[in-house]
């Protein structure tokens, strides 16, 4: 009796994978999202481990115990139990390298839409500087972008000096410098948004 339960206690430590595991995918989920977004042009280390958390728990669900069934294939000897235990440990560990593969593809077209973010930016405060009246100038760096297209049109606002009216352009970073901004009104950024949304 005593041997038995030497040899359960054995197995369950060996096997007692899992819920480690977890806990560490959904950290090391969390870092990747902040590092390589997965969903979005940007994520904070908190959505990730959310993230995580959830995709590990369905993964656990649903794969742990078809994974420990092939996993017994091979190892006859293995406890069933230990088996799901191993089996969720995979499942988890695949959810990470999943994360971070999408992360990682996805990466060269999100710094492509940050640059050409920052391009609209560069390009709205020189026409600013150079276009509008003198009281919308002072402010030409302090802009508000709003993004209609990411990538490709952007509409960046300044306040006037006294704050009460937005001197606003429209940006088509993809066109030659001299016809890639145009005037596009007064109404602020916020406004527009709250009517796109």
């Amino acid at each position: 009796m005593d041997g038995a339960w030497l040899a359960r206690a054995r197995w369950r430590w060996r096997g007692a994978w899992l819920w480690p595991a977890f806990v560490a995918g959904a950290l090391l989920d969390g870092a990747i999202a902040a590092v390589r977004p997965f969903v979005g042009d940007s994520q904070s280390f908190v959505g990730g481990v959310l993230a995580g958390l959830i995709l590990n728990l369905l993964a656990v669900l649903f794969f742990s115990g078809a994974l420990g069934t092939l996993l017994r294939r091979g190892r006859g000897d293995l406890p069933m139990s230990v088996a799901r235990n191993y089996g969720g440990t995979v499942a988890v560990a695949t959810v990470s390298v999943a994360i971070a593969g999408i992360g990682l593809a996805r990466h060269d077209g999100i710094a492509d839409r940050q640059r050409a973010l920052a391009d609209a930016v560069v390009r709205a405060e020189a026409y600013i500087g150079d276009h509008a009246p003198a009281t919308f100038r002072v402010n030409a760096t302090r802009t508000d972008t709003f993004t209609i297209e990411a990538g490709s049109i952007y509409r960046t606002c300044v306040a006037s000096q006294d704050g009460r009216r937005s001197y606003c352009v429209i940006v088509k970073p993809g066109l030659p410098l001299a016809q890639s901004v145009v005037f596009a009104g007064y109404e602020p950024n916020w406004l527009l948004s709250q009517g796109a949304n």
